[in-house]
């Protein structure tokens, strides 16, 4: 094996390797990089860099193309991890470690494994753009090209059971959808990332499947991308025969975020930033597999791919049309009304998916619609050759095709948006009806609507008059939420008489509105400041611009003397501690990650889509509410301010529910958003454990949640955690979540965007800190 690894580095390049060692001076130990100061290693030529680069709102490490402005990224260390701090050192330990050293000291291994038990006397940033390691004897323990990326370069083998894994975007250097895979059986193949191996997931491959074991693929420094087996024989030139390159050009092989495997080529004379693409397998930029994301179709227009949404779906985010999309109506099922099925059926033509079917019937295309819109289990169907294959949602890896790829036949309830796309014919027989109804509605809309105004503008000057203390202040601008008086309420409460429950801010009580027809919630604020008069109202109007299926709705407040009450929406299903611990039926998984994903969607609002960005501070399962359809929202979110008037500062008065506040309450640290973040995840893992943070009552390695989860999780040993049998790689996913919200360190925390996403299952979930090696 050894006499076959060193042929194969002589012929993929071995002597340019050695060519490009002469230019590099030594990394001597002690070194160390920082992105303020001295944020990266060059290669003798100048060519590669190692060391920082800007991801996001931090820093990454990685190995680039120093001389090309756009600084063209080959090499990403850890790549999954969030954003580095500016305060965090690269060191080259004089112990020959390489390490990552972050505040207060605290040191991870950057090289996780080495190919020798030495340790390291120095290093190098080869001309290669190879980074390595060398023991006391110049020999290498550890080199980049052993773990590539997205790419290779001239030189770098892609071994045996490696494989390229793409970037999520352009910018973002994270695991993306897909990978390239040097298999054992000698064939090259591409897949989408997170699918078995199989035949049946690939979407290109080198149909070199008995070509042996330990084939490689290699790029030589004439741009040659070829397949060599383990005698070192050439068994196929993807590129075809090409002239050896006089003009001194760079190559690079990438497998880009759009699945598409290129070889790249630039002159080292040109003065532009572009790369001329040499090579690729495809030409079709919808071949890649699942390219769009669950329950999205590619189709090709003007050559590129554009992402599209089924009838009944809409993207999961208007601004990244590759996430996929989620159904626009939130029935599930068959629905009816009076009896009567209110489903409708869109069809699809030419648009394949994945065959997943739980039911594959002969029936013609008829029939096989009627048996869907009967079947109250099937959201799908994929009919084609006289077969219906019912299937399941989400559908994944969606695209369209010009041969005959047969119909889709899809349900959508009647309440969705794109249940109106009835059929054409139907559509020209009401045409002019709707042109004369439509008319007419519109002037009695008119009318309705001076009159409306006019309404509005009386009934807000009698609440003017009616609110004392306000005369020299103004009107609340929100029209969308009520000024009460105390008496009102008082009344409204049947003088607070029921008690709902007591949190960090007050005291609730049930109340209702038009004679009893409309329950509400009305909460009695406690320790407002003093100076509060005008900042409560500021609060209101800020807390009244907020409007989200997952945040409870806001309907009123009381500004009376005194007094400071708030009027919600009333949630039947009371808190969300009562629905999983107190309820008779309890939520079981699907119901429980659903919860997790609503609260998590509302925190998401909160800190980055409403208006005023609001930090909540006080997230526990009391102060998340369920309404009757079992859907979380948030209660008591923009109040913090009312007591705690400046997040931005270092404070001492800790805000939040013990066993939820974040380590940096206690700290004296900058509040942020991540405090949220921290809160949700042990939030998260009382919802998908189903019991209390704390148990009293169970045994003492048990009793603190946060500890057990920590502990089952380094022992492979998750599904105690859980009080029913689940999906054992659904759970270990879940778990990895909610232990990446709980780091202790804020800048380590992700991003709750980013938590929503790794809920939705639309990116990797990275392994958490706590199971890697540290120092």
């Amino acid at each position: 094996m050894v006499a076959i690894f060193l042929s194969l580095l002589l012929i993929t390049g071995f002597s340019a390797a050695i060519h490009g060692q002469q230019g590099n001076s030594s990394i001597s130990l002690g070194s160390s990089l920082s992105p303020n100061t001295n944020p990266y290693w060059l290669s003798g030529s100048g060519q590669f860099a190692f060391g920082f680069y800007e991801k996001d709102d931090g820093f990454a490490i990685g190995i680039w193309f120093q001389k090309i402005r756009q600084n063209t990224v080959v090499w990403t260390a850890n790549r999954d991890n969030p954003p580095l701090p500016r305060n965090v050192t690269l060191l080259l330990t004089n112990d020959g470690r390489l390490v990552l050293e972050q505040e207060q000291g605290r040191k991870t291994a950057l090289t996780d494994s080495l190919q020798s038990a030495s340790s390291a006397s120095s290093a190098s940033m080869l001309d290669t753009g190879n980074f390595v390691l060398y023991d006391s004897s110049s020999t290498i323990i550890w080199r980049t090209f052993d773990s590539p990326t997205d790419t290779i370069l001239p030189g770098q083998p892609l071994l045996m059971g490696n494989d390229l894994i793409s970037s999520i975007s352009e910018t973002n250097h994270s695991r993306g959808k897909f990978r390239l895979v040097m298999q054992g059986d000698g064939n090259l193949v591409q897949y989408p990332s997170g699918t078995p191996p199989k035949g049946d997931n690939a979407y290109w491959n080198s149909k070199t499947f008995d070509a042996g074991d330990n084939v490689s693929l290699n790029l030589d420094r004439n741009g040659q991308l070829f397949l060599l087996n383990s005698t070192g024989f050439n068994i196929m030139n993807l590129t075809g025969q090409r002239n050896p390159s006089h003009n001194f050009s760079l190559y690079r092989l990438t497998l880009d975020f759009d699945g598409i495997l290129r070889l790249y080529s630039r002159s080292l004379n040109q003065n532009d930033d572009d790369w001329s693409i040499e090579w690729s397998p495809t030409s079709n930029h919808c071949d890649p597999t699942g390219l769009c994301g669950i329950n999205a179709y590619c189709t090709l227009q003007e050559q590129k791919a554009v992402c599209t949404c089924p009838p009944g779906f809409d993207f999961l985010d208007q601004g990244q049309h590759n996430l996929g999309c989620k159904r626009n109506s939130s029935a599930d099922g068959c629905t009816s009304k009076n009896g009567e099925t209110v489903d409708t059926l869109q069809e699809l033509e030419s648009v394949e998916w994945e065959d997943n079917p739980y039911s594959n019937l002969s029936l013609n295309k008829i029939e096989c619609r009627e048996d869907c819109l009967k079947d109250c289990k099937c959201v799908a169907a994929l009919f084609k050759d006289q077969t219906c294959r019912k299937q399941n949602f989400p559908l994944r890896f969606g695209r369209e095709r010009q041969d005959n790829s047969g119909f889709t036949i899809i349900k959508v309830s009647f309440g969705s948006s794109n249940t109106t796309q009835v059929s054409r014919g139907r559509k020209k027989q009401q045409e002019m009806g709707v042109l004369i109804g439509g008319f007419a509605l519109f002037v009695f809309a008119l009318i309705m609507l001076a009159f409306s105004a006019f309404l509005i503008l009386k009934y807000r000057l009698w609440s003017y008059k009616m609110v004392p203390y306000e005369v020299n202040e103004g009107l609340v601008e929100d029209v969308s939420i009520r000024a009460f008086t105390y008496r009102e309420l008082e009344v409204a409460t049947n003088g607070f008489v029921e008690q709902l429950g007591k949190g960090s801010f007050g005291t609730v009580f049930k109340g209702a509105l038009s004679n009893g027809q409309r329950k509400i919630a009305v909460k009695k604020l406690e320790k407002v400041v003093a100076e509060g008069d005008v900042e409560f109202k500021n609060e209101m109007r800020s807390v009244g611009r907020t409007n989200h299926r997952n945040l409870v709705r806001l309907l009123g407040y009381c500004h009376d003397g005194f007094n400071r009450l708030l009027v919600y929406e009333y949630m039947s299903n009371g808190t969300l501690s009562d629905y999983l611990f107190k309820s008779e039926i309890k939520p079981n998984w699907e119901e429980r990650i659903k919860i997790s994903l609503n609260i998590a969607r509302g925190i998401l609002y909160l800190h980055e889509e409403c208006e005023t960005h609001i930090i909540h501070c006080d997230l526990n399962p009391n102060n998340i509410l369920m309404d009757e359809h079992g859907c979380a929202k948030l209660a008591d979110f923009g109040l913090a301010k009312l007591l705690m008037p400046d997040h931005s500062k270092t404070l001492t008065g800790i805000r939040g529910t013990r066993g939820y506040v974040a380590p940096e309450w206690h700290k004296n640290l900058p509040i942020t958003v991540k405090v949220d973040v921290y809160s949700f995840g042990v939030v998260f893992l009382v919802i998908i454990c189903s019991r209390k943070n704390i148990d009293i009552n169970a045994p003492e390695e048990e009793a603190i949640l946060v500890n057990w989860v920590y502990d089952c999780f380094k022992a492979n040993e998750v599904s105690k955690l859980v009080p029913e049998e689940v999906d054992q790689q659904s759970l270990e996913r879940m778990i990895r979540i909610g232990l990446w919200c709980i780091e202790e360190d804020p800048a380590t925390r992700p991003s709750i965007k980013k938590v929503v996403q790794m809920l939705e299952g639309t990116v990797e979930i990275p392994e958490p800190p706590c199971a890697q090696s540290s120092f």
